[in-house]
Parts: C-alpha cells; sequence; structure tokens
C-alpha cells in the first residue's frame, strides 16, 4: 500500500496468487456442474438451477474453509506463510462467489415472482416484504424440519460482504487497526452460520451422504488446525519466555542465539513479544507485533537496513521503530544491555517511534557467530 493508501506494488507472486484462485474457482465450477452426478432428493430430480446453486455456494464454503486453514498452517509450518500474504484477495473473492450464489438462490425463489429481481427492485420494502413472506411460510425457527435455512445465509452473507468491502488499508487506517481487526475476527462466525446454512440444507433436502461428510471433514479440519496451532504457539511462547535479573532487567538469552540480520524472541513477564535483532555488530530491541496487521516482525530479517514484516513486507528501523519516510508507522522500543554474552532486556517499553542506541557486540562475542 502506498502512504495514500492506494494499491501499488503489484508483482509477480500477486498476479500468480489471483489467477491461482480464479482458474481454481473456474475449474471447480465447470467440474460440479459436469461431474456432479444426478442426484435425487425428497423434492424430486436435481434441476440445472440447483445445481448451480450448489455449485457455487460449496465453491464458497470450501474457499472459506481454506481461508480458515491457511492461518494454522502458516503457524505450524513456515512453508504455507506465503498463503498468508495476500489472504484478503482469497476473502474477496470467497465473498464474490457467495454472491454470485446469493444471486443464483434470489433468481431461484422469484422465478415465478411478477417481480423481477435486478430490475429496480433489489432495495425496495417490496423485496424485504417477500423475503419477509419467504422466511415466514416456513415451520419457524423453534423447529429444526423446516427451519429458515435463508436467515442463516443472509447473515453469513452480510458478514462476508462487509469483510470484503473494508478489506482495503483504508478501512484500517479509518476504523483503527483494533476495530478492523475485531470486525474481521467475525470470520469465524460467519463460518459458524455458514456450516449451519449448508448442514441443515441438506439434511433438510437430500439423502446423499457426500456432502455432508466433506462439512463435517472441513469443520473438523478447521478446528483440529487451530487446536494443533494454539498448543504449539503455547510450546513456542513458553521457549520465549524471559527470566528476570532485577526489578529492571530479564535475561532474554544468549547473543549466540541470534544470526546476523535476524531476531530472537522473548516474552516478557507482562506477556508482551519483543524481537531483538542482531544486525552490522548491533543488537536492537523493537515490539514483535507490526503496526499494520500485528505480523510477527521477530519472523522476518533485516532488508536494507530495516526490520521487514515477513507479512506484508512493512519495515521499521530497528533503533527508532520507525517505518522509513514517507510513511508514518510506529512501534514500541526497548533498552538493551549486556552482561558477558548474555542481553538484558528491559521489559517496559518506550513510546512507539522513540530512539534507543543499540548495543554494540565486543568482537570476541561476534566472532561468535550464529549460522
Amino acid at each position: 500500500m502506498a502512504v495514500l493508501y492506494q494499491p501499488v506494488i503489484w508483482n509477480r507472486n500477486k498476479y500468480i496468487y489471483d489467477a491461482a484462485l480464479i482458474v481454481a474457482v473456474a475449474v471447480y465450477i465447470y467440474a460440479f456442474l459436469r461431474l456432479s452426478p444426478d442426484i435425487a432428493d425428497h423434492m424430486g430430480r436435481v434441476d440445472g438451477a440447483i445445481r448451480q446453486i450448489r455449485a457455487w455456494g460449496t465453491c464458497a464454503f470450501l474457499m472459506l474453509t481454506l481461508i480458515l486453514c491457511i492461518g494454522p498452517l502458516a503457524r505450524l509450518d513456515k512453508r504455507f506463510t506465503p498463503l498468508l500474504y495476500n489472504r484478503r484477495h482469497f476473502g474477496v473473492l470467497t465473498a464474490m462467489v457467495a454472491s454470485v450464489h446469493a444471486s443464483k438462490v434470489l433468481g431461484w425463489y422469484f422465478a415465478f415472482s411478477p417481480r423481477v429481481p435486478y430490475e429496480g427492485y433489489w432495495f425496495t420494502n417490496a423485496t424485504f416484504t417477500e423475503l419477509y413472506r419467504l422466511l415466514e411460510s416456513g415451520p419457524g425457527l423453534t423447529q429444526f424440519v423446516g427451519f429458515p435455512i435463508e436467515i442463516l445465509g443472509i447473515a453469513a452473507f452480510v458478514i462476508l460482504t462487509i469483510m470484503a468491502v473494508t478489506s482495503h488499508d483504508f478501512w484500517m487506517h479509518f476504523l483503527t487497526p483494533p476495530l478492523w481487526k475485531a470486525i474481521h475476527m467475525a470470520v469465524y462466525a460467519c463460518y459458524g452460520l455458514v456450516v449451519m446454512h449448508v448442514s441443515l440444507g441438506y439434511v433438510q433436502s437430500s439423502k446423499n451422504p457426500t456432502f455432508a461428510i466433506v462439512v463435517a471433514i472441513s469443520a473438523g479440519l478447521v478446528i483440529c488446525l487451530h487446536l494443533l496451532s494454539a498448543r504449539h504457539e503455547a510450546r513456542r511462547e513458553k521457549a520465549f519466555t524471559t527470566k528476570r535479573i532485577d526489578a529492571d532487567w530479564v535475561d532474554a538469552g544468549a547473543v549466540s542465539d541470534i544470526a546476523n540480520k535476524r531476531a530472537a524472541i522473548a516474552l516478557t513477564p507482562e506477556g508482551e513479544k519483543v524481537a531483538i535483532y542482531r544486525y552490522d555488530g548491533k543488537l536492537s530491541a523493537i515490539s514483535n507485533a507490526c503496526a499494520h496487521q500485528n505480523g510477527p516482525l521477530g519472523e522476518g530479517r533485516i532488508i536494507g537496513g530495516c526490520v521487514t514484516c515477513p507479512w506484508h513486507g512493512f519495515q521499521y528501523n530497528p533503533e527508532n521503530g520507525r517505518s522509513p519516510a514517507p510513511f508514518t508507522e510506529k512501534i514500541a522500543t526497548y533498552r538493551l544491555k549486556l552482561d558477558g554474552d548474555r542481553i538484558l532486556l528491559d521489559p517496559r517499553p518506550n513510546p512507539p517511534g522513540t530512539h534507543v542506541d543499540p548495543i554494540i557486540i565486543p568482537e570476541s562475542l561476534e566472532a561468535d557467530t550464529a549460522s
């Protein structure tokens, strides 16, 4: 993103990422429409319109499943991290696929209506009146059989749409990162609604167990990966925990533990993660959380003299936590000192953007550079 929050720096990887997503969606829809069996349910044979509804709906569901798997996979194995870089592109495309599904559903419901969707009809009182009658015509919210799954689908679609519309960095800047993050955490509520939407809909309308099994495996995969990731992170945080030396300093490890132009992550007694970088014979400490999306700065590296976030490439001067001009992002810095080969850290953060003189590594320790 440019300083004016305009999309820039489109590179080969982004083009490949987006092209791969679009091709995958096209292949899936084509394969579903051409190869899915002619399944009968309690309402009769599945016609072309219903087949299209299911093609786009299942595609959106599987895409949302993959989106929720990327995060924990990247934490468990760094080889998945490149998939995380442009995950918002994945989310926007998922919302677009879901909108096609919603369009197909409305077209099917109102196929015999005197009103035509898409012709000045969407946001009229009549639209909501007919939707209300549609939802009201079933047994209601208190019964399992005949539960109006449309409510679940509409709620999930609203969440997806809000997330897609606010995916641009302008909204993160305008809403502030904490609020933006809270809004986008609603993806889990969205997924739960989608699981219930497709599960109840399938249970009520089909005798074939195939898709029910797919839904169960998908939801189980998301849950298991998040549990494994949480366990992995808990173990890592235990390894990062510092040992208090006195009221002002904690032991954050040995100089030899840090490779050149890389960082070691320390967990302060207050639970904050600090990235301690070794570069050009010096040591500096900054917050581990990137100001952009809380990316793990300690998992990045020094590029062009700046700490570079591994998620989206945001950069910071390791001595003052400031992004290079014209960018204005700032993060907290920390004081360091050496006791022999041990790195002592003051766990109290300085205000974001505060300059702290780096610690010069003695030649005797510099010779012991970690590989």
